[in-house]
């Protein structure tokens, strides 16, 4: 090895340039593809995954000097933790540091929702004043909240609602009881909660189990007029196709969706034309104050696994050992 690099899938915020600049030189690749990114990791010995940056098998060989990979944010679906942990590499992520910003836009994504703001701004832009009198907003008031995932995002968003007065339940095979009942979220099966809400927001992590979470069945289990949030991963719901129809025959109100699978979409499918459909590229989580946490908190882990010492989050902890 020349000279000791470190290499970001995407750009490098300062907070963290400045933390493992000692280490070695910061390289960026030119975007987040496997075919500009091999060419960068011969000298690498840390590797910096952001947004749809991948470190699969491929360019885990590319890279014999890897001590360290870091995943910005809590999502980690897109690198290769067999092999990482097969080598002995910690594969060091983020949870809780941008929860509330992903958890501000779930709660921004309702309110825009609910309440038409989209359409009002275009229809009064278009000088349309009677357009008050088509349609009128919807309450989140009152209105049950349905949560899947009570994670660090999930259990921000019901504390954000709080003032809203909604009753609030939530889907999660994994949180504790005690948990549930300091947010007063009620815990039930996820066919109940869709049953029973008006707003969905999805903040589960994509494993096999979660994966097409969302189903024709589960949609027409929903009140007619529900609004569904996505925040996690495109993956869990299965097919923009049953969200296209859903919005079309009124069993949904409105669809908000910061996640696709694949990303970025194709933006050529029937639902982006829609007015009711609100989007966003997977942005809503990039506040800067989230961005800050995040690029802290994974530097200072990947600079403690390159000085020797034991990072706080990690993903395959038994690498340390």
């Amino acid at each position: 090895m020349r000279n000791p690099t470190i290499v970001g899938t995407g750009p490098v915020d300062k907070v963290a340039v400045d933390l493992l600049r000692p280490f070695g030189e910061i390289v960026t690749a030119p975007d987040s593809s496997e075919a500009a990114l091999l060419p960068l990791l011969s000298d690498a010995i840390a590797l910096v995954v952001r947004g749809d940056g991948i470190a699969n098998a491929r360019v885990l060989e590319a890279a014999p000097h890897l001590k360290v990979i870091g995943r910005t944010g809590i999502g980690y679906n897109n690198v290769d933790v067999a092999g990482a942990t097969a080598r002995g590499i910690p594969v060091v992520y983020t949870p809780g540091a941008g929860s509330r910003a992903v958890a501000e836009g779930s709660l921004s994504m309702m309110l825009a929702l609910c309440k038409n703001l989209f359409y009002w701004d275009e229809q009064l832009k278009s000088g349309n004043w009677q357009s008050r009198y088509v349609c009128k907003p919807r309450d989140m008031n009152g209105a049950t909240l349905g949560i899947i995932g009570l994670g660090s995002i999930g259990q921000e968003l019901a504390k954000l609602v709080c003032p809203f007065g909604m009753e609030v339940l939530a889907y999660d095979p994994y949180v504790s009881p005690s948990t549930a009942r300091d947010l007063a979220v009620e815990i039930v099966a996820l066919d109940d909660l869709m049953t029973e809400s008006h707003f969905v927001s999805i903040h589960a992590p994509l494993t096999d189990e979660t994966r097409g979470l969302i189903n024709a069945r589960r949609l027409n289990l929903l009140k007619d007029g529900a609004y569904l949030v996505n925040m996690a991963r495109g993956q869990l719901v299965e097919s923009l196709d049953l969200l296209y129809d859903a919005l079309v025959s009124g069993k949904l109100a409105g669809v908000g969706l910061d996640v696709f699978d694949p990303e970025p979409p194709n933006v050529n499918h029937p639902i982006f034309r829609l007015q009711n459909c609100i989007t966003s590229p997977h942005a809503l989580g990039m506040s800067v104050g989230a961005m800050f946490a995040i690029f802290k908190s994974m530097a200072e882990d990947m600079a403690a696994v390159l000085s020797g010492m034991r990072p706080r989050f990690v993903v395959n902890p038994e690498v340390l050992s």
